[in-house]
C-alpha cells in the first residue's frame, strides 16, 4: 500500500471513529459532548455552586439560641377530646464542662466524632448524602458531627428538611469558628435529649444513676453516649433483647474507640462492666394508668416521625420538645371498665405484707378493636408512677401456648401434611402422647404433656381444646419451623433473631398482650392484619402527622382465619378456657402458661372485641425462691400468689387472666355483633361443625407411635378436668387441668431471668435454650 492509500485509510478510520462529515466536523451526538464542553458545564456548574454557597454563608446569620420559655406542654387527650394529661415541663441543669470528668467528655467524642478536635465542625460528605437521602425522601438522617448536632439542638429544631440541613451546615462553619471547642462540647452535652424526659448530662446523670455529672465514671458515660442514638429504644429498664443487645454493641463501641485514641488503657478497659442504670422515676401527674397511657402515645407518634424519615433521637426529641395536641383512641369507659376488673379480680386480692409472693405480680392487658384496630383500653400496671415499665407492651415474657393457634393458621394457610401424608385440619389425629419424640426434625425434642397426661391419639380441636403440647410440636414439625415464624411476623409478632427452632411450638419468644391482641384481632378480622393503633391523631403547631391504617392487607385467607376461630371457640366451650364461657355471645380464645409459672394468659375475642391479658412475675426485690436467687426485676414464678395452695399454687391462664378477661369483656362489649356469633367462612372447628365421634380407648399409649398421625377414629383416654374455679384462691393449676408441672420449656430463662431463649443449641431431646433445663429430655415443656 502506498503512502497516500495510507493516508486515505487513516483519514477514513477518523472519520469512522469520530463520527465527522467530509468537512471534519463531527456528527450526531458527538457535537454535543466533548471534552471541552463537559469539562466546561463542570467547571460553570462549580462556579454556581461556590457562588451559591457564598451567598448562603454570608445571608445566613447564627440566630438566637432556642429558648426553653418557649416550649410548651403536650395535651394528651382521649378519644372523646376530654382531656387526659398535660406534659411538657423542663427537665434540664445547665453545667460546664469542667463539672464533668475529662473520661466521660472523652465518650461522647470517641463515638460520636473522633475527629471533633481537628475538624472543622462539619462532615461534607455526611451532610450531603443526608441532604440527598431528604431530598428523595429516603432513609433516615445521620453524618453530623457534633458540632452540627449542637446546632441543631441550640439554634435550630428537629425537623428533617434540606432547607434546615443546609442552615446547619452554614452555622455550624461559623460556631465552629467562633467558639470553643470545649464550649461546643458543652452545649452538645447540656442540649442533648437523653430520655427519660432528660435534657443534658446533669439531669441524665441523675434520671440514669442518680448521681451528679461530676461524680459520673468513664462506662457510666459511655452508656449515656450510647444512648443518644435512640433513647427510648436503648433506655436498658424498658429496652427489648434486641435493644439491649445494640446499645451494648455500642457502649463497646465507645470503650474500643477511646483505647485506640489512647484515652483509655487496654487494662482499665478489661476491668469494666456494663453499668446497668437503675429504674426510672416516672413524672408527676402520670399517676395510675395515665403515664401508661400516655409513654404508649409517645412510642407510637415516635415510630411515625421515624417512619416518616426523622431519626429515633430526632423523633424522641421532637415529642418531648412538647406543643403537640395527641388524640387517643382509648375509650374512657373501657379504660375504666379494664382497671376495675383487674383489680376486683387480682390485685384485691393480693396482700404482699403477709404474702410477699404476692409483690411479683405484675398485670397487663390490651383491649382492641378487630374492625378498626383502635387500642380501646391498655392496662400497663397498679401505678406508672411506681412500677413504669408497662404490662401492656413489655415484650419480655412468653406468651407460651397462645402462641399455638398460629402453628395451626401456618398449617392452613400453606396446606401442610402430616409426617405420613395425610392434610392438617381440625379433625387430623395425632398422637398425643407425653414425651414422644417429634419427628422430622434434625433438632431432638420429647415435650410432656401437662401432669404428663398420655392423649393417644387425639384430633387437633380437642388437641387445642386442651393444649396438648406434644400434638403441637409435631404439628409445628411438620409443617416447618420457618414458616410458623413467618406467619408470626406477618401477623405483627416481633421474630428478630428468632431461630426455628421446635421449642418455638411452645411460645418461647418474647411478646407483649399488646402484641397478641393485634394477632388474635388478625384472627378475628377474617385474616386482614390489625396493627393495634394507640393514636387517633396528632397535630403540632396546627400541623398533623399522617397516620397509617391500623387494618392492613389480607395476611391470611379468610377461610384460615376463620378456620382457627372455629377452633379457638372450642377452647372456651369445652377446654381450658371454660371459665369464660357467655350463653349471651360466642367467644374464642386460648389460655397459655409459661415455663416455670412465670406467665399465664388468656388472649381471648368476641365478633366485635379482642382483649389479651398477662400476668408476669416480676421479682418487686432480690429474692430465693426454692433454692434459686432472683435479681429484683428477674423473672420469677408466679407460685402460691395471691394464696394459692391447691395444686402447688400454681396461676394458670385459666385462672385469673382468664377472670380479668371475663368481668371486663362481658361488661365492655355492649355490641355482640350479629346476635353476638362469628360470621366464619369455614366447614371445620367446634363453632361451625362437631368433631367426628371416636371410638373410646381402654387405656392410653404409654409410647411413642410408629406414626405420629393417622386417620383412625378412635377416642383419646380419659383426661384430668378442665373446668375453672370460680375464684382464684381454688383454682387448678396449669390452663384448668389440676395438675403439677412436669418440665419446663426447652428455651428457658437465660442467666439474667429474662425468660427468652438465647438460641444456643442444647443437649438430649430437649431444644435449644439455657435456662435450668437447657437440652434434657423433657425439661423443656411449657405448660397449656
Amino acid at each position: 500500500m502506498g503512502r497516500a492509500d495510507e493516508r486515505r485509510a487513516r483519514q477514513q478510520a477518523m472519520r469512522r471513529a469520530g463520527r465527522r462529515d467530509r468537512k471534519g466536523n463531527k456528527r450526531g451526538i458527538r457535537r454535543f459532548f466533548t471534552w471541552k464542553k463537559i469539562l466546561g458545564t463542570v467547571l460553570g456548574l462549580a462556579v454556581v455552586v461556590i457562588g451559591a454557597f457564598i451567598f448562603v454563608y454570608m445571608s445566613v446569620s447564627v440566630p438566637a439560641a432556642n429558648a426553653d420559655a418557649e416550649r410548651q406542654s403536650n395535651v394528651y387527650e382521649y378519644s372523646d377530646g376530654k382531656v387526659l394529661a398535660r406534659t411538657g415541663a423542663v427537665n434540664r441543669e445547665i453545667v460546664g464542662l469542667d463539672q464533668v470528668p475529662k473520661g466521660v467528655q472523652h465518650t461522647f467524642v470517641a463515638l460520636e466524632n473522633k475527629t471533633f478536635y481537628q475538624d472543622s465542625g462539619v462532615d461534607l460528605k455526611g451532610t450531603a448524602r443526608a441532604l440527598l437521602s431528604t431530598v428523595t425522601g429516603h432513609g433516615k438522617q445521620g453524618g453530623s458531627t457534633i458540632t452540627q448536632q449542637y446546632v441543631k439542638n441550640y439554634y435550630l429544631n428537629q425537623d428533617q428538611t434540606a432547607s434546615r440541613k443546609l442552615k446547619e451546615l452554614v452555622i455550624s462553619l461559623k460556631v465552629d469558628r467562633n467558639k470553643s471547642k470545649s464550649d461546643i462540647l458543652a452545649g452538645y452535652m447540656n442540649t442533648s435529649y437523653y430520655g427519660r424526659n432528660a435534657y443534658g448530662i446533669q439531669a441524665a446523670a441523675q434520671a440514669y444513676y442518680g448521681v451528679d455529672a461530676s461524680k459520673l465514671t468513664v462506662n457510666q458515660g459511655a452508656y449515656l453516649a450510647a444512648l443518644l442514638q435512640a433513647p427510648s429504644q436503648y433506655d436498658w429498664a424498658v429496652a427489648t433483647p434486641t435493644g439491649k443487645k445494640l446499645v451494648t454493641e455500642r457502649w463497646n463501641n465507645v470503650l474500643r474507640n477511646m483505647v485506640s485514641m489512647h484515652w483509655l488503657s487496654a487494662q482499665d478497659r478489661a476491668g469494666m462492666k456494663f453499668p446497668v442504670p437503675m429504674k426510672p422515676k416516672p413524672q408527676a401527674g402520670l399517676g395510675g394508668q395515665t403515664g401508661y397511657l400516655v409513654d404508649a402515645a409517645d412510642k407510637e407518634l415516635e415510630h411515625r416521625l421515624e417512619a416518616q424519615g426523622a431519626s429515633a433521637s430526632d423523633a424522641q426529641a421532637r415529642v418531648a420538645a412538647g406543643g403537640w395536641t395527641i388524640t387517643l383512641n382509648i375509650d374512657r369507659k373501657k379504660e375504666a371498665a379494664l382497671e376495675s376488673a383487674v383489680k376486683h379480680q387480682l390485685t384485691s386480692k393480693l396482700e404482699p405484707k403477709n404474702r410477699p409472693r404476692d409483690a411479683d405480680a405484675q398485670a397487663g392487658a390490651a383491649s382492641v378493636d378487630p374492625k378498626t384496630g383502635k387500642v380501646l383500653a391498655l392496662y400497663g400496671g397498679k401505678d406508672y408512677m411506681t412500677h413504669a415499665t408497662s404490662n401492656a407492651t413489655r415484650e419480655d415474657y412468653q406468651p407460651a401456648s397462645t402462641f399455638k393457634p398460629v402453628i395451626f393458621a401456618t398449617a392452613l394457610e400453606n396446606g401442610a401434611q402430616t409426617q405420613d401424608g395425610k392434610p392438617i385440619n381440625a379433625n387430623t389425629i395425632y398422637d398425643g402422647t407425653s414425651g414422644r419424640p417429634v419427628k422430622g426434625s434434625s433438632i431432638a425434642f420429647a415435650p410432656t404433656n401437662e401432669d404428663g397426661a398420655d392423649y393417644g391419639p387425639i384430633n387437633v380441636q380437642k388437641a387445642m381444646d386442651d393444649s396438648v403440647n406434644s400434638v403441637f410440636a409435631q404439628m409445628g414439625v411438620d409443617v416447618g419451623m420457618t414458616d410458623v415464624l413467618k406467619t408470626g411476623a406477618k401477623l405483627g409478632m416481633d421474630m428478630k433473631n428468632q431461630q426455628p427452632y421446635p421449642s418455638q411450638t411452645l411460645g418461647t419468644m418474647g411478646a407483649s398482650p399488646l402484641q397478641m391482641a393485634g394477632v388474635y384481632a388478625t384472627f378475628d378480622n377474617h385474616g386482614k392484619l390489625v396493627t393495634p393503633a394507640v393514636l387517633k391523631s396528632a397535630e403540632h403547631q396546627g400541623a398533623k402527622v399522617s397516620l397509617p391504617s391500623p387494618i392492613g392487607q389480607q395476611v391470611l385467607t379468610r377461610n384460615t382465619a376463620d378456620s382457627v376461630t372455629s377452633v379457638l371457640t372450642g377452647v372456651v366451650d369445652q377446654g381450658t378456657g371454660s371459665i369464660v364461657k357467655n350463653k349471651n355471645f360466642q367467644i374464642a380464645g386460648k389460655t397459655g402458661t409459661s415455663d416455670d409459672d412465670v406467665s399465664a394468659w388468656f388472649s381471648g375475642f368476641t365478633p366485635d372485641m379482642v382483649t389479651s391479658v398477662g400476668l408476669f412475675g416480676e421479682a418487686a426485690k432480690a429474692e430465693s425462691v426454692d433454692g434459686k436467687k432472683y435479681p429484683q426485676f428477674g423473672h420469677v414464678p408466679l407460685t402460691g400468689t395471691g394464696g394459692l395452695i391447691a395444686q402447688n399454687g400454681r396461676v394458670n391462664g385459666g385462672g385469673y387472666p382468664a377472670q380479668i378477661w371475663g368481668e371486663f369483656m362481658s361488661g365492655a362489649d355492649k355490641a355482640h355483633g350479629s346476635a353476638g356469633k362469628f360470621d366464619l367462612d369455614t366447614d371445620q372447628g367446634a363453632a361451625v361443625a362437631p368433631s367426628p365421634s371416636l371410638t373410646t380407648s381402654s387405656s392410653p399409649s404409654t409410647s411413642p407411635s410408629t406414626s405420629p398421625s393417622t386417620s383412625q377414629s378412635v377416642s383419646p383416654p380419659a383426661s384430668p378436668s378442665h373446668s375453672e374455679p370460680a375464684s382464684p384462691p381454688a383454682s387448678s393449676s396449669g390452663d384448668g387441668s389440676g395438675s403439677t408441672p412436669s418440665g419446663d420449656p426447652g428455651d428457658g430463662p437465660s442467666p439474667s431471668n429474662s425468660g427468652l431463649p438465647t438460641g444456643d443449641p442444647g443437649n438430649g431431646n430437649g431444644d435449644p435454650g439455657t435456662g435450668d433445663n437447657q437440652g434434657g429430655g423433657n425439661n423443656g415443656l411449657l405448660n397449656p
